[in-house]
């Protein structure tokens, strides 16, 4: 199984026809495919078969939507298992969720904030290690952005680092999201970035948001990614070395070749650090 490396770009269904129609065996540069398998898992027929022959061209991690990690329920063992078969019949590399929670007593259709405090810490560790057990594989775990930090004695940083620590998981290192974490709770991005644990770094994602005023910057994914995010991402590959970069954009999407000239910017940056061995 080829290692994870290089630039990704996340699969939208739109994305498809011109990745098929234009000869996805060239590459555009492209070295691996990011998709949610809750959107393809249900699926047959057409669908099915677009997304098989783009699987087969390309290393292919998830970035899951559902998993809730850190919800009230108990982990759905059925959709555990159901993942597992998905992984190992296209081969995935990679596994990440979101550090939240999206379900309880049914599904809430947004990423809700976990109370960064020791109570929500002892919580998460063992349904994470029990999601590893089941897959046999690790998870990878994504610092999100939010609006709210309610009933929290802990700073973002010291949950996040401690959770991954106890829970010997991966990170999956969000710079857009540290940015506007620092702009909406005012902390400096900067210092947030080099203070996380190197060694737990499985590869990055990039993406643009929305400037609400001055002070309140939404996670959309919906734009181009802005001069700020870009000079975060070349200080994390200064700090922590070059990681797997993938360029996230879930609407509003532009023609192909637009998401590839943001791809070739990711690689410029990775070459231009190619030689750092990490900073921090």
């Amino acid at each position: 199984m080829p290692k994870l490396k290089g630039v990704g770009l996340g699969l939208r269904r739109e994305l498809l026809a011109p990745l098929l129609q234009s000869g996805q065996q060239s590459g555009h540069g492209i070295d691996f495919i990011e998709v949610a398998p809750e959107n393809w898992i249900p699926f047959g027929g057409s669908l099915r078969r677009q997304f098989t022959e783009i699987a087969s061209h390309y290393p292919l991690i998830c970035h899951g939507l559902s998993l809730s990690i850190a919800g009230p329920d108990p982990l759905d063992l059925q959709f555990l298992a159901q993942l597992k078969q998905f992984f190992r019949q296209h081969q995935v590399l990679l596994y990440s969720e979101h550090l939240s929670y999206c379900s309880g007593q049914g599904h809430l259709y947004d990423l809700m904030p976990v109370p960064f405090c020791p109570q929500a810490i002892d919580y998460l560790v063992p349904r994470i290690r029990q999601v590893q057990d089941v897959l046999e594989q690790e998870l990878v775990l994504e610092n999100i952005s939010y609006y709210a930090t309610p009933e929290s004695t802990m700073t973002e940083l010291e949950f996040l680092t401690e959770v991954l620590e106890r829970a010997d998981c991966g990170l999956l290192l969000d710079v857009n999201n540290i940015y506007v974490n620092s702009i909406n709770h005012g902390y400096d991005a900067t210092a947030f970035l080099r203070a996380l644990p190197t060694k737990r770094i499985r590869y990055g994602h990039v993406a643009g948001h929305l400037q609400q005023s001055s002070d309140l910057l939404i996670d959309t994914h919906g734009s181009a990614v802005n001069d700020p995010v870009w000079a975060l991402l070349a200080e994390a590959y200064r700090c922590h070395g070059v990681f797997p970069t993938l360029l996230e954009r879930d609407f509003n999407l532009p023609p192909l070749a637009e998401l590839l000239t943001e791809l070739t910017q990711i690689r410029q940056l990775q070459q231009e650090n190619a030689m750092t061995l990490g900073a921090c």
